[in-house]
């Protein structure tokens, strides 16, 4: 540690601190506009200018280390202040720099009220300019769908650049030109190619990049904010949900540093408008073939008259991707006391939830990533299957301390990757010791060895996910005080499933037999991948006029990720809960509540009429879901038993398990961003093509 003393007040800290994270350790508020937490230092808006005793002038705090720092003439600690007469002359000259080409857009600027030039100008400027020249202009550059640019806003704090080249990995834009002529352009002004685009907002510190689907949509001080989690992936961003009345206008992320830190994907960040659009707002049952609304006594008699009629064997349940815990289990329980043992939730026919939590669970955790040091990626593609997962694997490549190999599709990761190989046969080789890159994970202190959606969707997905755990073993990614196998999910459902056991019982069938005609009454509670069969009579709870509500015969109305409390469980394990910004449309419920009310009728009773004596049950049963925000201890034992299991496994190359990154859900495919979002990528795929 170093002594330093910052405002007359001596403390200690790191010799590698800047000044800046000093004076911050120390209690001072230093302003800044380049300087970013999570970005490599610029140090060109000079608006963290401090005064360091015995310095002739001041000095860029957030470029300046501790380490470099003079002691005084007879060994004292260096002396900093922030707040001396020259360092409050110096902050309004910059200000006053910073504002000579500045527009007077405040009154009708997007980042009005969360403009950081805006605060700072209060707070470090002066009332007067003395500048009396003409303003310079500079054009607006097209970035694509998400991101509007008022280009004479821009004060080249360089935030976008550095973002896109050091976080996002699309390194897109730069600057062209020197002093009054510099500007920030992605040069052939092409839309940006990154699915964390929408980051850049967030970061700009004036409005030059502001959000273009919520531009003028709302001003800060009039929406609600509610902290939620993130559903379109399985990582389970850390959220917040602005609402105005009942209607979702933004989406933010929130501080998290052991999932998202403070980014989000551009899905989870637009998909708002999909949240109105295409909406479930009253039951409707089929009659001749054709759908009409109904009252929900109706729905439910219908549903009841095919029940009573079916062999409880030939009923049955898929739960979606969207599905939270509290709906699943009240679903399982309802068709257990009919007597059925035919549940499964989309995407997971491969695991085996009796073997125990660490086969199907990202054991390294997503914030061990910046631990390991090799890394073998089998069958997914995680930029598209867990965005934020995919920035941490980045991150940590940065360091240069983490080698990458990849098997399956050869695809941009956005960091460099050793390719390996395009099918399982590479795998059973890595597993046997007769490919050099397992030398990679042998020699590796912490290794992880990656599971991913396109592995695990297939066919072969169990036998795949068991030679994968073997691999773990024999390289050593399994030990005391590490375990390195790790399970991708691209859902926010399916852990929680598993969790809760929602599979197929002793002699039950799985989704693609249930699906395939397997059952006289199938329930979709939010399934929408599943292509059902005619014939069987189908029930869908969901919220979207979608695939699943195409196919029903009953369309019960449920209620979205934002419109509800649920629980939902992350790649990792962490138990998170969504929390309710608005209400769903017109007689659209919460889906628990659906069921409740449906088993009345049914004749078999759910034990709870509230979501807290639901939660009793749920916890009665599986006791680690009350401990939100943590990952409960998985038994390494549970990746012997899943190496051991075996299988054969297919030769053929695995293919992608998302072919539309932007359109994966009923949400997504709702909304016309995310549509827009697809076309622009689908061109740019044909253009690499050709």
């Amino acid at each position: 540690m170093t002594r330093i003393i910052i405002d007359g007040k001596d403390i200690d800290v790191p010799p590698e601190y800047t000044l800046l994270q000093a004076c911050e350790a120390a209690g001072a508020e230093i302003p800044r506009f380049c300087f970013h937490e999570r970005l490599s230092i610029a140090g060109n808006c000079r608006m963290c200018l401090v005064e360091l005793k015995g310095g002739p002038k001041p000095v860029a705090s957030c470029a300046w280390g501790v380490k470099d720092c003079r002691p005084g003439p007879n060994g004292e600690p260096p002396e900093v202040s922030t707040r001396s007469p020259m360092v409050k002359k110096a902050r309004e000259g910059v200000m006053e720099f910073l504002l000579i080409n500045h527009p007077l857009d405040c009154p009708i600027c997007d980042q009005g009220g969360e403009c950081d030039l805006q605060d700072q100008a209060m707070g470090y400027g002066v009332d007067t300019g003395r500048f009396i020249e003409n303003k310079r202009a500079v054009e607006n550059k097209y970035l694509g769908a998400l991101v509007k640019t008022i280009m004479t806003r821009c004060i080249q704090c360089t935030r976008c650049i550095r973002f896109a080249a050091e976080v996002a990995g699309a390194p897109e834009m730069g600057a062209i030109g020197r002093g009054e002529d510099m500007e920030i352009t992605t040069y052939l002004e092409s839309a940006l190619t990154s699915e964390m685009q929408g980051n850049l907002v967030d970061i700009c510190p004036v409005g030059a990049l502001t959000s273009k689907p919520y531009a003028f949509a709302a001003r800060p001080w009039e929406l609600g904010k509610t902290q939620s989690i993130d559903v379109m992936d399985g990582v389970g961003s850390a959220i917040r949900v602005d609402t105005r009345g009942r209607e979702v206008m933004r989406i933010l992320p929130r501080l998290n540093e052991a999932i998202n830190e403070e980014w989000i994907s551009d899905k989870t960040r637009h998909i708002v408008d999909g949240l109105r659009t295409q909406r479930l707002d009253r039951p409707y049952v089929r009659d001749n073939g054709k759908l009409r609304p109904a009252s929900w006594q109706e729905a439910f008699a219908a549903i009841a008259a095919r029940v009573r009629q079916a062999d409880a064997k030939r009923i049955g349940a898929i739960a979606g991707d969207l599905a939270a815990v509290e709906e699943m289990f009240a679903l399982k329980d309802l068709l257990t006391r009919l007597g059925s043992r035919n549940f499964a939730v989309q995407g997971g026919a491969a695991f085996d939830p009796s073997l125990g939590r660490a086969s199907y669970v990202f054991n390294p955790t997503i914030a061990g990533i910046e631990q390991a040091d090799a890394l073998l990626i089998v069958g997914s593609n995680p930029r598209w299957e867990a965005t934020l997962l995919n920035a941490r694997i980045r991150k940590r490549w940065r360091t240069n301390a983490l080698k990458v190999g990849v098997i399956g599709e050869r695809c941009d990761l956005t960091f460099d990757y050793d390719y390996l190989g395009a099918g399982p046969d590479t795998l059973a080789e890595l597993a046997d010791g007769r490919h050099s890159f397992a030398d990679v994970l042998k020699n590796a202190e912490k290794p992880i060895v990656l599971v991913g959606a396109a592995a695990t969707s297939r066919a072969d997905g169990a036998a795949i996910l068991s030679l994968a755990a073997k691999l773990a073993q024999a390289v050593g990614a399994v030990k005391d005080g590490w375990n390195g196998f790790g399970v991708v999910h691209d859902s926010a459902s399916r852990v929680g499933a598993l969790d809760i056991g929602f599979v197929p019982g002793e002699g039950g069938l799985d989704a693609a037999q249930m699906a395939a005609g397997g059952t006289d009454v199938l329930f979709l509670l939010g399934a929408d991948e599943v292509e059902v069969a005619p014939g069987g009579f189908v029930v869908y709870i969901g919220t979207h006029g979608d695939r699943g509500a195409h196919r029903a015969d009953v369309i019960l109305p449920g209620a979205a990720y934002t419109e509800k409390v649920g629980l939902y469980v992350n790649l990792e394990g962490r138990v998170q809960m969504a929390n309710r910004a608005g209400f769903p449309p017109g007689d659209a419920r919460e889906d628990w509540a659906i069921l409740r009310a449906l088993s009345d009728v049914l004749g078999h009773r759910l034990p709870y009429d509230s979501l807290g004596a639901l939660r009793q049950a749920l916890f009665k049963g599986v006791p680690h879901l009350m401990r939100l925000d943590q990952i409960a201890p998985a038994e390494p034992g549970a990746v012997a038993a899943l190496a051991g299991r075996g299988g054969a496994v297919d030769k053929a190359p695995v293919a992608p398990a998302i072919t539309d990154y932007y359109l994966t859900n009923p949400i997504a495919r709702a909304s016309a961003v995310m549509a827009e979002c697809s076309r622009l990528a689908s061109g740019r795929v044909l253009a690499a093509a050709e």
